[in-house]
């Protein structure tokens, strides 16, 4: 009686919470839109909250959807490029797709528009909305996709978009909308997550569009700045980080100069009892000394991460213990040789809280690392070994895992050592949890070794496993195994592999079929790959 309720219609406010639940499960949202029209209408605005997404971009006719909101005007405009069809562009659509919108990737709307065009052309992919006048030359094609660019978003202001996420990592065309969005500032006043990423740039432009963020958006609670070109650049972040008055995370990344007003700006901001995320990305420490005035002045601060930083040295060090408060150490990843007191200090100092560890410089990780990380860390949940293993510490690697494995969800093993991938393979399979998120194997191996693993791991499930080899000899002499242990047990959802077959699994087509059969989804390498960054990012 309640399963026929659900799917009536009459418990609306519990579907509407289900529906949700899909937030990020572009697939299942789909299938949710063929239900009823209630269904459809939960589902829909979240399908089309972030259709410039990586993770969906396979497709780029949905454009033409947007287009069709256009007045004769723009029209006109187009034609000097394509015939639109009368018919189909005079059709209403079921929703106003273009509201929806929520986040917004500046590179990625201007590289949606190109490959459309693109593709537009082609017999295979011709498509039922326009039809091409003529072979358009470059210099039309690049004209083009400027005018449909800039279209995209006078829609998207016109219907009066109310952004949520905004990640500028493009300049090259952004010229051509952001004096649109100076125009219509409310298009972006209740922002509340902006990215800025944009490498060597000195203009006087971007540092105005910069003084109009910190001038009209206060409402930010994540600002990611990954890359930070210069001084004025830099000076500029650091006055929208003084306007927020409700920041909650923050993510420093590298500059080619010392960081002197951005670590200050923390210090003096608005957020003392807001702020309760730092991460410092591919951050040089050298000539930061307000470190630990910075931690002693937030009073929220619930995690810190440490991702591909440099100059962790006594000095470092030193603030550290300088400060009052606890030091909530949740990551720390190094990429680079650093001085094993140091690192031996900052392990213990952070202890318990450090959820996620690893290692990806190419020098040896000494085997004093993994012991302290046995002694003072026992609640690691990510655990990221890309390199550096040798025969010296390959056994405490082990070792570690067991020791952690009530709380491992996230493995990430990278080597290209024979020997080394072996005695992995070999062992690794009998101490992994009962349960993994995600396993990502980067290994040089033999289908010995290899079946040596599917068979000590058969009594794990893990959820998404990457699997890439460098030896490419097998083939399809090791696809028996991966049927035996993996397909027929049903132990991953989400499988990728390369290196094994002529060519990355997810596009033998074949074998896609037979692992569906099996309720296994096949990804691509490059879309089930977890980025460390954007891990911790999305998950603090």
């Amino acid at each position: 009686m309640a399963s026929s309720k659900l799917f009536s219609g009459d418990l609306p406010e519990l579907i509407n919470e289900i529906i949700h639940h899909f937030h990020s499960d572009y697939k299942t949202l789909h299938s949710c839109t063929l239900v009823n029209r209630l269904w459809c209408r939960l589902a829909i605005p979240l399908l089309w909250e972030n259709p410039f997404s990586d993770e969906i971009l396979k497709n780029y006719h949905f454009i033409e959807i947007y287009l069709r909101n256009l007045n004769d005007d723009d029209k006109t405009k187009l034609n000097e490029y394509v015939i639109i069809h009368n018919d189909l562009s005079s059709l209403n659509t079921l929703f106003n797709y273009s509201k929806f919108i929520q986040c917004l990737n500046i590179y990625n709307v201007y590289y949606s528009i190109n490959k459309w065009i693109v593709t537009m052309g082609t017999k295979e992919q011709h498509s039922k909305y326009f039809v091409r006048r003529t072979n358009l030359e470059h210099s039309q094609i690049l004209n083009f996709t400027k005018l449909v660019y800039r279209l995209l978003f006078l829609i998207f202001i016109e219907n009066e978009v109310n952004l949520r996420s905004l990640e500028i990592t493009d300049l090259d065309h952004f010229d051509e909308v952001w004096e649109l969005i100076l125009q219509n500032p409310s298009f972006i006043y209740n922002i509340k997550s902006l990215m800025f990423d944009i490498y060597n740039v000195i203009d006087d432009d971007v540092i105005k569009f910069l003084g109009f963020f910190h001038s009209n958006c206060n409402l930010i609670s994540s600002l990611d700045f990954p890359y930070i070109s210069n001084y004025p650049t830099e000076k500029s972040l650091s006055k929208i980080v003084k306007s927020q008055k409700n920041l909650k995370k923050i993510l420093l990344g590298y500059s080619e100069f010392p960081l002197l007003h951005l670590p200050l700006s923390l210090k003096n901001s608005n957020s003392s009892n807001t702020l309760n995320t730092i991460i410092f990305y591919y951050v040089d420490f050298k000539n930061i000394t307000v470190l630990d005035e910075v931690l002693n002045y937030l009073n929220v601060l619930e995690s810190i991460h440490i991702v591909y930083c440099v100059s962790l040295n006594s000095k470092f060090i030193q603030q550290v213990d300088n400060i009052t408060k606890p030091f909530k150490l949740k990551s720390l990843i190094f990429s680079e040789t650093l001085d094993i007191k140091t690192l031996e200090l900052l392990i213990q100092k952070s202890g318990n809280y450090l959820e996620n560890f690893g290692n990806e410089s190419w020098s040896q990780i000494p085997v004093q690392l993994f012991e302290s990380a046995m002694k003072y860390c026992n609640k690691i949940k990510l655990l990221s070994l890309m390199s550096g293993l040798n025969n010296r510490n390959i056994n405490l690697v082990h070792c570690l895992i067991e020791n952690i494995k009530l709380n491992l969800n996230y493995l990430f093993i990278v080597t290209y050592n024979v020997e080394i991938s072996s005695v992995i393979l070999q062992n690794l399979g009998q101490v992994l949890p009962f349960k993994l998120e995600y396993l990502y194997l980067h290994l040089y191996f033999n289908i010995n070794d290899f079946e040596v693993f599917l068979k000590n791991s058969q009594n794990t499930f893990i959820k998404k496993l990457l699997i890439r080899n460098e030896m490419n000899e097998e083939n399809e002499e090791i696809f028996p195994y991966i049927k035996e242990y993996i397909m027929k047990k049903k132990r991953v959802k989400y499988l990728a592999i390369l290196g094994i077959f002529d060519k990355d699994l997810f596009f033998l087509k074949d074998k896609l079929e037979e692992f569906k059969l099996h309720d296994i989804q096949v990804l691509s390498c490059r879309d089930l790959f977890i980025n460390i960054r954007n891990f911790i990012k999305d998950n603090y």
